[in-house]
């Protein structure tokens, strides 16, 4: 009678997680069961929109669900990071920057959400290295920019497109590497930045390539070096930092996709595996290349691993310099 009433227990347990495991597969298949939105902090034309326009037409083939591209801009992107955060539908997704994912809280306490605690990692999909950039009138590169920079002090300044962007933190990460000191300026974006650049009213930016590059190239600007650890994919006329004697310094720029903590670990898969074969895909890869990145495409840990590692870089900065945002 007890081996009886144990082989019913067991039967009856196997047919729940037969029907378990058929619901979930269920599940699996039929999401998304309506279209997919992809939240952007920028306005239409940024880096983020058009890396989200991009990704936005294979990932709808592969699902078989329309993507839409929904631009909610304000508070460098961090408005619509925390849409995403709170949102419970399952279908919302953001396409997000570095400060996004990282250091939002640390930089101002009252960002309505905790991007540790409320977003999930689902896929860095591209990054790029800053460029040093200088007015076409400098003289001095390489090792030589730098000594002239550190005989300067602070009469030299540098422009960003604002306190707490990874512009602002990656130079004062650089000040500390290479001994130099100028002084920061900010101003209202990269366009005004480079303005003053090419009226050499500061003396250096960490620019975009996408950016800065147009410029050099044209001879209206120089670009003394990247971020990157070595020369870059991006820009790969343009030596690295490291080139000109600046030690231990790693720096890029990123994007990446991440979706509320609500949304199904299973479904985040499927999304990190679709994205990080869309952006391999050859005619994808050139398309982000063109606009001055390098392709990843990682899995929801790799993001998670870099998210940590960038956070804990950064948080330093922000710490020792005391930056606290707008």
């Amino acid at each position: 009678m007890k081996n009886t009433t144990r082989r019913r227990a067991i039967a009856a347990a196997a047919a729940v997680a037969l029907s378990l495991a058929a619901s979930m597969a269920s599940a699996q298949t039929t999401w998304p069961s309506r279209p997919l939105k992809i939240v952007v902090g920028f306005p239409a034309g940024s880096t983020p929109d058009l890396m989200a326009r991009v990704l936005a037409e294979p990932l709808s083939q592969a699902l078989g669900q329309a993507v839409v591209v929904e631009n909610k801009v304000g508070a460098g992107g961090n408005i619509a990071a925390g849409l995403v955060a709170r949102a419970t539908d399952d279908h919302t997704i953001g396409l997000m920057i570095n400060g996004n994912l990282t250091i939002a809280k640390i930089l101002n306490p009252a960002t309505p959400y905790d991007p540790l605690k409320d977003l999930t990692p689902v896929s860095l999909i591209a990054t790029s290295p800053l460029v040093l950039t200088v007015p076409a009138g400098t003289t001095a590169t390489g090792a030589a920019f730098f000594d002239a920079a550190r005989q300067s002090g602070d009469r030299w300044n540098y422009g960003t497109p604002g306190v707490g962007t990874v512009a602002h933190l990656g130079m004062e990460l650089l000040k500390a590497r290479a001994g130099i000191a100028p002084v920061h300026v900010p101003y209202p974006g990269n366009p005004q930045v480079i303005t003053a650049l090419l009226g050499a009213q500061i003396q250096m930016s960490l620019l975009p390539p996408g950016l800065a590059m147009v410029q050099v190239r044209a001879g209206k600007l120089k670009a003394i070096g990247v971020t990157s650890a070595g020369r870059s994919s991006v820009v790969p006329e343009v030596p690295s930092l490291a080139e000109a004697g600046v030690k231990d310094l790693q720096l890029e720029i990123w994007n990446a996709v991440a979706a509320p903590n609500s949304l199904p670990k299973t479904h985040v898969n499927r999304l990190a595996v679709l994205l990080a074969d869309i952006v391999r895909r050859p005619e994808i890869r050139q398309k982000i290349l063109a606009q001055g990145w390098q392709v990843a495409g990682t899995s929801p840990e790799g993001l998670a691993n870099r998210i940590k590692v960038d956070t804990a870089a950064m948080a330093e900065v922000i710490r020792k310099n005391n930056i606290k945002a707008n």
